[in-house]
């Protein structure tokens, strides 16, 4: 077994266990979204991997695949391959985040 301690790099986003095979790729980690920050800050994301995310405390609001949502604490979300999103912290707290992106070969 392997342990890492959560934390974050100087973007704020940490990778903290990454997994590759033959069929599977998969990035586990943890971000903090401070208020006022949008990700990207410009445009839209998209990646090939489907992304899992878990809201340990804040919230966010943001569009994906054309459709608006809002997020808090102990939310969960999915995003699928290729679908375009964005988000926002528009509250006044730290939003931290537990993500995984994950890619079948």
């Amino acid at each position: 077994m392997k342990i890492n301690k959560q934390g974050f790099d100087k973007n704020g986003l940490l990778t903290l266990f990454e997994n590759k095979s033959d069929d599977l790729d998969v990035k586990f980690g943890t971000v903090t979204i401070q208020p006022g920050d949008r990700v990207p800050k410009e445009g839209l994301s998209t990646h090939k991997e489907t992304e899992y995310s878990f809201i340990i405390k804040g919230e966010l609001e943001g569009e994906s695949g054309g459709e608006p949502y809002k997020v808090s604490t102990s939310d969960a979300t999915l995003f699928p391959a290729g679908e375009e999103h964005w988000a926002i912290n528009a509250s006044n707290r730290p939003c931290q985040i537990v993500w995984m992106l994950v890619k079948g070969n």
